[in-house]
């Protein structure tokens, strides 16, 4: 608890413009490193630690929660060098939709690469397309068009590595 509270404090110290990117990453690697060597710590013998829940859940329940919440604050302060207000998108959106949607979207796509089921995610990605594609061609608006392809393209791709991660882990 005092190193997670030390770890802000020092992030919250030395963020600037400039470095308020590489320092959320860094302090969020900080955290995982925290958790992981209190976990090694806390069991004497690792090799004869047994979990009542096999490993490969708790991998799955970290990749789910990761690619929630984590995923959605990390893109969201990658976004803040453009920034984009509501007000010159010139869609009327409902309020969140956009980050429930991402969440959404990156939990539906890890299930489909868990599964093996990579059609799918083609699927959804054209799906979203059809459904975007007549709300940025009405707008004429190419950074609302640009920030929702890069956007996507983001979201599909940390789900995709997340994914993809977790069946090599799993097979370990």
């Amino acid at each position: 608890m005092i190193s997670h509270l030390l770890i802000d404090a020092g992030k919250l110290y030395a963020t600037n413009k400039k470095n308020k990117r590489w320092l959320f990453l860094a302090d969020q690697v900080a955290h995982i490193a925290v958790i992981i060597l209190i976990f090694i710590e806390s069991t004497s013998n690792f090799a004869d630690f047994e979990l009542e829940i096999p490993i490969q859940v708790w991998i799955l329940i970290l990749c789910l929660v990761f690619l929630t919440t984590p995923v959605s604050i990390a893109l969201k302060t990658f976004f803040t060098r453009w920034k984009l207000s509501p007000g010159n998108t010139g869609i009327n959106s409902l309020k969140n939709a956009g980050n429930w949607i991402g969440i959404i979207e990156r939990l539906l796509v890890f299930i489909f690469i868990v599964v093996g089921q990579f059609g799918a995610v083609g699927f959804l990605l054209a799906a979203k397309s059809v459904f975007r594609f007549g709300d940025l061609n009405r707008e004429h608006n190419m950074k609302l068009t640009e920030y929702v392809l890069i956007g996507t393209l983001l979201s599909f791709g940390i789900a995709i590595l997340t994914g993809l991660a977790f069946q090599k882990l799993v097979q370990l």
